[in-house]
């Protein structure tokens, strides 16, 4: 084993030790589900599901539409590992909060992860419903996943923390199935209360296109495991300040599954194309 895949090993080896009893096989790739869009969770085939709460040193997960469950078996043909909902750093205070389940991911040899989130857009003319590619991020909580970790590890780069690869095959997948994929650079905001229209003014002027309140701690500790990230986010309303009505997460719940359709496809359709390679 590598380096890496000791070190993960290491951090989540009693969740690691209860996964291989439970499945005693390897995966490729993980996912990450975001708010409303479990739905995707349905498509896992010779599926063992367990809940977080059983996992060793798995945060729970405290928001609705988050189910707190890592589902482990076949997706398109490929072995990958889900977790149906994350934790986040507004609930334990603390953006390496899904620190020990990438690990996992990675010790059951996963090499990618694919994360999804709902978020607000930017631009009227990426309306709720829409699906996102993610090509960079801005970190805009104040806070950083690897703040603790005290190796020289700890200076991840991220010139392309979005693999290049996996967003090309995204983009073939999209336009082979006539779905409208667009590209945009997240804004990551701490939450839990929602942006104000002065943040949004901010966001729009150093480069945003969305923003919402997870996946950028979780890309920087994959890319700390050296995985391969790629990033999508089902688009749940207009940002703050631009259609005049209040923000709620039931908007974000009941718009999620409008655009979990077009990810299932899109996933789908990627995860297909990675298993016959």
């Amino acid at each position: 084993m590598s380096e890496i895949s000791d070190l993960a090993s290491a951090e989540a080896t009693d969740a690691l030790r209860l996964v291989r009893q439970s499945t005693g096989r390897r995966f490729s790739a993980g996912l990450i589900l975001g708010s409303g869009l479990g739905g995707l969770a349905d498509m896992v085939e010779n599926r063992i599901e367990i809940p977080f709460t059983e996992l060793p040193g798995f945060p729970a997960s405290g928001v609705s539409g988050h189910a707190g469950m890592m589902i482990a078996g076949d997706l398109a043909g490929l072995p990958v590992v889900l977790y149906s909902g994350r934790s986040h750093f507004y609930e334990q205070e603390d953006a390496a909060v899904m620190r020990r389940p990438i690990a996992l991911m990675k010790a059951l040899g996963c090499d990618m992860v694919v994360l999804t989130n709902s978020a607000g857009s930017l631009h009227p003319k990426m309306a709720p419903g829409s699906a996102m590619l993610i090509t960079d991020h801005i970190n805009f909580s104040g806070s950083n996943p690897l703040f603790r970790e005290s190796s020289d590890r700890r200076f991840v780069g991220l010139t392309e923390a979005y693999d290049k690869s996996l967003r090309d095959r995204f983009d073939r997948i999209a336009e082979r199935q006539s779905i409208t994929l667009h590209h945009g650079v997240y804004m990551w905001f701490s939450g839990p209360s929602f942006e104000t229209p002065a943040e949004i003014n901010m966001a729009r002027i150093v480069g945003a296109d969305a923003v919402g309140m997870s996946t950028v701690p979780e890309a920087i500790l994959a890319r700390f495991f050296d995985m391969r990230v790629v990033a999508l986010s089902a688009i749940t309303n207009l940002a703050a300040g631009m259609t005049g009505q209040e923000l709620s997460h039931d908007e974000t719940k009941e718009n999620a599954p409008k655009a979990t359709e077009k990810l299932k496809a899109l996933i789908g359709g990627v995860l297909e194309e990675l298993a016959r390679t």
